[in-house]
C-alpha cells in the first residue's frame, strides 16, 4: 500500500440529503480518527437536485458525481474510487452509526473479509423503521436469502457494513440497485469469504425516504431467483416431472379408478404435459448453472463433479434412446393398427407414453448439444494451460 494512501475509506451515496449529509460526514470522520487510523470520505452524489454535493464538501468528502440513478450504481462508483485497505459502507440519511466504525474495522483486521451491521441484534429506536420493514419485509428477504444461498445472517439488507478492498474482484458486484446489498452477502459466501455481524443501533432518518417499498422488494426477490436456480428451475421443475412422470405410470395401462374417479385419457394428456415441462424446466435450470459456472465463474460442486464423468456424447445416447424407444411403440401401435384394416385406433394410453418418450429424447439430445456448446470456452481454457506446458518443456 502506497504511503499516501489511507487505511479506510468510508463511501456514502446520497441522493437529496442535503439536511443529514453534513452530519453524517462528521460522524464518519469521528469514527475514522477514533479508529486510531487514518482515512478519507467519499460521497457519492447520484444526481442529487438540492445542495448535497456541496454540503459534503464543506465537511471535508471527496465528492465523487454518479449520474446514473440506482443504490447499486452510487456504491460501484464510490468503491472504485475507495483507496483504503477498508471499506466502510454507510447511508447518507442519519440511520447509521458512522462514528463506530471502527467495530467493524477491527473485525476485518480480526480475519473476516466482509463485516455486516444487524438492526435487528442491535436496537431500533423508535420512528426508525417502518412496522412493514420490521416484521415483514427484511425478515422474510432476509430469510429467503438465507435459505436459498445457505446463510446465517440475521440482516442481510443492513446498510451499514465493511468489506476489505482487497475482497472487492472476487466479489465481482454488478447490481445497479437496491439489490446490490443482497449480492455482496450472497457472493461473499458462495465465494468462501469469511461473513461476521455486528448489532448496532439504527435511528430515524432525516428527510423523505427514497425506498420504493413493493419495487424494491421485487428487486431482490427477482434477483435472489436469477442467481438460485435450484429454487428458481429445479423445484417447480422436478416436482412437475415427477408428477407427470407417477401419472402416466399409472394410466400407461389404461383407465384407473382413484379415491372414487376413473382417470381417463384426458388425466393422462394432463400428465404428459406436466411431464414435457418439467423436464424443460428442468433442462434450462442446467443451462443456467452451466452458465454461470463457465462464464461467471461460479462454483457449482455438483456441475463440476459430473462434468468429469459425463460428456456430450453420454446426453446423446441417453436421448436417442428414449427416442427410439418411443419411435419403437409408435411403430408396434401403427403395425397392429394396419393389420386390424385401418379402424378404430386404440392404444391411447400407450399412444401418449410414447409420444412424451420421443418429446424427452428430442429434448435430451438437443439440450446435450446446448450444453456442449456452453462448456467449448472453459474446456478450450483447461487445454490452453496444458499446450503452454508443452511449449515450455
Amino acid at each position: 500500500m502506497a504511503a499516501d494512501e489511507p487505511q479506510i475509506s468510508v463511501v456514502i451515496p446520497c441522493l437529496d440529503e442535503e439536511e443529514a449529509v453534513g452530519a453524517v460526514v462528521d460522524q464518519a470522520w469521528r469514527g475514522i480518527e477514533a479508529s486510531g487510523r487514518d482515512g478519507e470520505v467519499i460521497v457519492v452524489d447520484n444526481g442529487s437536485s438540492d445542495q448535497s454535493a456541496e454540503v459534503a464538501a464543506a465537511h471535508g468528502a471527496t465528492v465523487v458525481e454518479e449520474p446514473r440513478r440506482g443504490y447499486g450504481s452510487a456504491y460501484l462508483t464510490g468503491l472504485a474510487h475507495a483507496r483504503g485497505e477498508y471499506v466502510v459502507m454507510g447511508d447518507a440519511d442519519g440511520t447509521y452509526p458512522l462514528d463506530a466504525l471502527a467495530r467493524f474495522v477491527d473485525t476485518l483486521e480480526e480475519g473476516n473479509d466482509l463485516v455486516l451491521g444487524s438492526r435487528f441484534d442491535g436496537a431500533i429506536h423508535a420512528g426508525a423503521m417502518p412496522w412493514s420493514h420490521r416484521w415483514i419485509g427484511n425478515p422474510i428477504l432476509t430469510g429467503m436469502l438465507n435459505v436459498m444461498f445457505g446463510l446465517r445472517v440475521s440482516d442481510a439488507h443492513c446498510g451499514m457494513r465493511a468489506v476489505r478492498r482487497d475482497t472487492l474482484p472476487v466479489l465481482d458486484l454488478h447490481s445497479t440497485g437496491m439489490e446490490f446489498a443482497s449480492e455482496m452477502v450472497f457472493k461473499a459466501s458462495r465465494r468462501g469469504l469469511r461473513v461476521a455481524e455486528i448489532p448496532i443501533d439504527y435511528f430515524p432518518r432525516t428527510g423523505d425516504s427514497k425506498l420504493s417499498r413493493f419495487s424494491d422488494a421485487w428487486r431482490h426477490v427477482r434477483f435472489m431467483l436469477l442467481y438460485s436456480p435450484s429454487w428458481l428451475f429445479f423445484l417447480p421443475g422436478v416436482t412437475l416431472l415427477l408428477l407427470g412422470l407417477g401419472g402416466m405410470l399409472v394410466l400407461a395401462t389404461g383407465p384407473v379408478d382413484v379415491f372414487g374417479r376413473t382417470w381417463q385419457i384426458h388425466t393422462m394428456l394432463a400428465f404428459v404435459a406436466a411431464t414435457l415441462i418439467g423436464a424443460q424446466v428442468v433442462q434450462i435450470g442446467v443451462f443456467a448453472r452451466t452458465y454461470a459456472l463457465t462464464h461467471f465463474g461460479e462454483r457449482d460442486r455438483l456441475l463440476e463433479r459430473l462434468r468429469g464423468r459425463i460428456r456430450l456424447e453420454h446426453g446423446v445416447l441417453g436421448g436417442l434412446a428414449m427416442l427410439a424407444v418411443g419411435i419403437a411403440v409408435l411403430l408396434a401401435i401403427f403395425v397392429g393398427w394396419a393389420r386390424g384394416g385401418f379402424g378404430a385406433l386404440g392404444h391411447e394410453y400407450a399412444t401418449a407414453l410414447a409420444f412424451t418418450l420421443v418429446g424427452l429424447g428430442v429434448q435430451v439430445v438437443f439440450g446435450s448439444f446446448f450444453i456442449g456448446l456452453l462448456t467449448m470456452r472453459a474446456r478450450a481454457e483447461e487445454r490452453q494451460p496444458a499446450r503452454e506446458s508443452a511449449r515450455v518443456g
